[in-house]
């Protein structure tokens, strides 16, 4: 195996952060009598169970390359997963049709012209898809959160945007690593993968820790209407 001790570390404690985030959602949804807020914790299992095709690459080694395309296409289909989710939270708003963003969607799509999409193979084109799709559930997440304060934490809306900080620097640190450093992957080069993983592990954190607060909050709240 390529990764180290605290490298394994960090990898295990990002996929189990981002577990905890969903369980954490899903709860919350059902303490409130929100089914769509308990959708969007179910939502989030895909890219769940997608981490755990990352790990089982590691484990061999980087040697079965097909786990980390599955874990591609799985996470195409979380991003897709969110995004539905989130435009069934749009709707709960009342103040716009969701109907509306799916378009927006739609235009992205065809404005981006699919064809550009395809790489060295089709798993490049599932990855180029899948940040298309993450990048509008990220929008509209926000105008979720500014409609109505009380299905999400601010700090859970800003984990979910600061994975592009985490896409970011990973491939800045792969460039470094295969570049700048000689070596043949971002995970030989232990030091910096460690590094871009940690932000994906900061970044579930902060979903989770938004996610529980609000939980903590709804039950504050409720116990001051009984005692008043």
């Amino acid at each position: 195996m390529l990764l180290s001790l605290p490298n394994w570390i960090i990898h295990l404690s990002s996929a189990l952060e981002w577990g905890i985030a969903a369980a954490l959602l899903f709860h919350y949804g059902k303490i409130t009598g929100r089914r769509d807020i308990r959708l969007f914790g179910l939502a989030m299992l895909p890219h769940w169970s997608g981490s755990f095709f990352v790990l089982g690459y590691h484990i061999s080694g980087d040697t079965i390359p097909i786990l980390l395309d599955m874990s591609e296409l799985i996470n195409l289909f979380g991003s897709t997963a969110l995004l539905l989710a989130t435009l069934n939270l749009l709707k709960s708003t009342k103040k716009t049709s969701a109907t509306s963003y799916t378009a927006a969607l739609a235009a992205i799509m065809i404005a981006g012209k699919p064809q550009s999409y395809l790489g060295a193979d089709i798993f490049d084109a599932i990855l180029q898809l899948s940040s298309v799709v993450y990048i509008t559930f990220l929008v509209l997440l926000l105008k979720v959160w500014r409609r109505d304060r009380t299905i999400f934490s601010g700090l859970t809306v800003a984990g979910f945007w600061f994975v592009l900080i985490f896409i970011s620097v990973t491939i800045f640190c792969m460039y470094l690593a295969t570049v700048v450093r000689g070596y043949p992957t971002l995970s030989h080069d232990d030091l910096l993968h460690g590094l871009a993983e940690s932000l994906l592990s900061i970044s579930n954190l902060m979903i989770a820790i938004g996610a529980h607060r609000k939980i903590r909050e709804y039950k504050r709240e409720q116990l001051n209407a009984i005692q008043g």
